[in-house]
């Protein structure tokens, strides 16, 4: 049975949760926690919105992803490996000694747009990358995923007042809002508050929506660009671990490796997750 394209892609992104937490098992370190909260946003992205393919990567025109929040590196490899941009066993090599798969993103990894890590870095990037689409009458579009604890990096304040000024209605910011950080709750790390009226006053064209929602994140981008001669926000409400019961909105899971057990359950709940999807699609 032909199932809409949201269906598919929820399908998916259990499937990305459950290679997630396996290579980053085999691994013995990852970034689980904003990897499992931003995967969704990834799936849209790669599997429905941009124009961005293995066949199509050293093509001018071809959209740009930069992931700003490059520590959550687990996502994005698990779903280049699906867009067939390397075969999916070279995840097995995460974070051993003479493998390209690192913690952060590297241009040594085919797929991979830019070298990130350094929170506030990505967005500067992805500006300066869409103006010159701009200055070069280029129809390609940038996308980059910050955050939230990364925009306590002034960097990104900087980079944004650029962007307004150069009018990048070519230029999509997606933050990943898990309200979650390394050190504990954003807001008590450092408060950054009215994030919409922030970006709003920064000169962007602002969307709010769930980041965990399929069928919302593909409405949202739907709409792209938001307003002629405005730079694109999506502030992407997540959580923190979705997908597994016991590891959402747990700050121990930003940088954490499963035990045994754990690793068991989530697989468990895992499949229970495929098999109600399937059970709702008619599928079995």
């Amino acid at each position: 049975m032909l199932q809409p394209i949201s269906k598919t892609l929820e399908l998916k992104s259990i499937q990305y949760r459950r290679k997630i937490l396996t290579i980053i098992k085999q691994a013995n370190s990852g970034h689980t926690g904003g990897s499992l909260s931003a995967v969704d946003i990834l799936n849209v992205l790669y599997n429905h919105v941009m124009n961005v393919s293995p066949e199509n990567f050293q093509d001018t025109n071809r959209d740009r992803f930069i992931q700003s929040k490059g520590h959550s590196v687990e996502a994005l490899y698990v779903v280049l490996a699906d867009k067939g941009f390397y075969p999916e066993a070279a995840l097995d090599t995460l974070n051993q000694y003479g493998s390209h798969f690192i913690g952060h993103p590297t241009r040594k990894v085919n797929g991979i747009e830019q070298n990130t890590g350094a929170l506030g870095h990505g967005l500067p990037i992805a500006v300066g990358t869409a103006l010159a689409a701009k200055k070069d009458g280029r129809s390609y579009r940038v996308f980059t995923l910050l955050g939230d604890g990364e925009l306590e990096e002034g960097s990104n304040w900087e980079a944004s007042m650029s962007a307004a000024h150069y009018g990048l209605d070519n230029l999509v910011v997606i933050v990943d809002y898990n309200g979650l950080q390394i050190t504990g709750r954003v807001e008590t790390v450092t408060g950054i508050t009215n994030l919409r009226e922030k970006f709003t006053a920064f000169g962007y064209a602002v969307r709010e929506v769930n980041g965990n929602s399929i069928p919302e994140l593909i409405a949202v981008f739907a709409q792209l660009p938001f307003e002629a001669g405005k730079p694109n926000l999506v502030l992407a409400h997540t959580t923190k671990g979705k997908g597994i019961s016991f590891i959402e909105n747990q700050v121990d899971w930003h940088h954490h490796v499963p035990t045994d057990a754990e690793f068991a359950t989530a697989m468990a709940e895992l499949d229970t997750a495929q098999a109600a999807w399937g059970a709702s699609n008619g599928t079995w």
